[in-house]
């Protein structure tokens, strides 16, 4: 009997199936590109039903390739919001991504009027402005109640997966929703409050169900393999790298950066953004061995860059800096420092910990001098000295957190160049993924555990084999760098007053 894991993994740009094996090594991997539209400035949206005819695609090339597997695991790109028929299963229309901006004045109004939190990468005032736009007015809203499906990227993959017989999402993905209420009581659920001031009925919302677990049949797949897990893409990234025990970290350095953090089964006090920036997330949760118990989670913390491998992007695609994006990495070697070049990366502008969307992106310091391998090194160190922040920020907010060391995945995970410079600028070791995409190797674990393949957190602990692991050079001033870092990012912000002035 097969103990492999089948994972399906939904990102921004694309999609993938592969397979886990015990050992956990990722084989049978079909990929599709499916980037999300933009028809207008700030607006990104999908078809979610050629979203799921893709999935089903790859998900059978997998299993013809690699066999029956014990289970299936799911793993998404968080808060892109779908409204669909429950019985029919068809979009009312174009799914929101979770870069859509549309409902920035939705937003500063909920926070005004109500006292609600809310961002517009959120699912809350997607959901909210998917009903009003295709759907109708309050009346017609409440009269189609029990007819219609609000659900994230998971909930629908589910959905597809079982043939219609699963409207499910997991604690990690719901608890970065907006719509949940995650600490008030002793189990995750739906805050009623902000559902019925968003004119959002929850009997449209998905069922929730534990990160780890049997949820479901996979239907639409040979061999109909059991649904075990469900969980948010940094989420899963995090468990992916073995991050299992309190102050075990990952960052996630992809067309944005994620750093997360895992908090062991120490429940946070707030779900609000904290002081410096960061956000208490659900790192998973797992179904209890006791039938009447409540699901066991595992928490965490999260801080956000919002261009890290843009920015590199932006070096080729726009610049003609470099032909490829490995072509960073040797560009860069070719100079052994800047020559006091900074450049910060704030192309859509910062996150944590400043959280100023008005800032811009910059150099500083450049000179008659300064080449082309400067400049190609100072982006490499900008996006590494924003990882600093975001470790800075954690622990900050959690004074009895200290992360021992980083691991990371993602594509700038394979330039050694931004690897030694994350490792100075963080002052801790950096270990890489032996993967680069760990979101998948992430939902395999959470399957494994639900059906056997793997017995506990130990033993994912025990399967980490880092691809390498970078120190910091001795010979590195990081006080004195990191002070003209942070020089650098005051002259940045502020730069376009009126969007340093929101605040969600």
């Amino acid at each position: 009997m097969s103990t492999s894991i089948l994972v399906i993994d939904v990102g921004t740009s694309g999609l993938r199936a592969a397979v886990v094996r015990p050992d956990a090594t990722v084989t049978a991997l079909h990929y599709r590109e499916f980037s999300p539209s933009s028809p207008f400035a700030g607006l990104v949206e999908f078809d979610a039903a050629e979203m799921a005819r893709l999935v089903l695609e790859v998900a059978h090339a997998s299993l013809a390739e690699a066999g029956a597997v014990a289970a299936v695991g799911i793993t998404t790109q968080r808060a892109s919001t779908i409204l669909w028929d429950r019985s029919t299963g068809i979009p009312l229309g174009p799914a929101l991504g979770w870069q859509d901006l549309r409902t920035v004045g939705e937003c500063i109004m909920a926070k005004a009027e109500h006292g609600l939190s809310l961002a517009p990468n959120q699912t809350a005032t997607k959901a909210a402005w998917l009903l009003k736009t295709y759907v109708g007015d309050e009346q017609t809203i409440a009269a189609r109640a029990h007819d219609l499906c609000i659900g994230t990227v998971d909930s629908w993959i589910a959905w597809t997966l079982s043939q219609g017989n699963l409207h499910v999402t997991d604690h990690s993905n719901a608890a970065v929703t907006g719509l949940a209420d995650v600490l008030s009581h002793e189990t995750i659920r739906w805050h009623e409050r902000a559902c019925s001031v968003l004119g959002v009925p929850i009997s449209m919302l998905p069922t929730l169900v534990p990160s780890s677990g049997v949820i479901g049949i996979a239907t639409a797949l040979p061999g109909s393999p059991p649904i075990a897990s469900i969980a948010g893409d940094q989420q899963a990234s995090l468990i992916g790298q073995s991050c299992v025990r309190r102050n075990m970290a990952k960052c996630t350095f992809g067309t944005g950066g994620m750093m997360n953090v895992c908090l062991g089964d120490s429940k946070p006090v707030s779900a609000e953004r904290s002081r410096n920036g960061t956000f208490p997330i659900v790192a998973w949760s797992q179904t209890a061995s006791s039938r009447d118990a409540s699901p066991s989670v595992t928490w965490g913390a999260e801080a956000i860059m919002l261009s890290a491998g843009t920015n590199v992007e932006w070096l080729r695609d726009d610049m003609g800096l470099i032909s490829s994006a490995e072509e960073s990495d040797t560009v860069a070697r070719s100079c052994e420092s800047t020559d006091g070049v900074v450049y910060v990366p704030a192309l859509l502008g910062l996150g944590t910990p400043r959280w100023d969307y008005g800032a811009r992106g910059a150099l500083f310091g450049l000179t008659r001098g300064t080449t082309r391998p400067h400049i190609v090194r100072s982006v490499l160190e900008g996006v590494a000295h924003r990882g600093a922040d975001l470790l800075e920020a954690i622990e900050t907010d959690y004074p009895d957190v200290e992360v021992p060391e980083i691991r990371v995945d993602g594509g700038m995970s394979r330039n050694p160049s931004f690897i030694q410079a994350l490792a100075n600028a963080t002052g801790r070791p950096i270990s890489v993924s032996p993967v680069a995409e760990a979101t998948t190797v992430g939902a395999a674990y959470l399957a494994g555990l639900a059906v056997g393949t793997w017995s506990d957190l130990d033993e994912i602990e025990s399967l980490w084999t880092p691809h390498s692991t970078v120190d910091p050079q001795s010979n590195y001033d990081r006080s004195a760098v990191r002070a003209q870092w942070e020089r650098a990012v005051t002259r940045a912000a502020g730069w376009i007053t009126e969007l340093s002035s929101l605040d969600f």
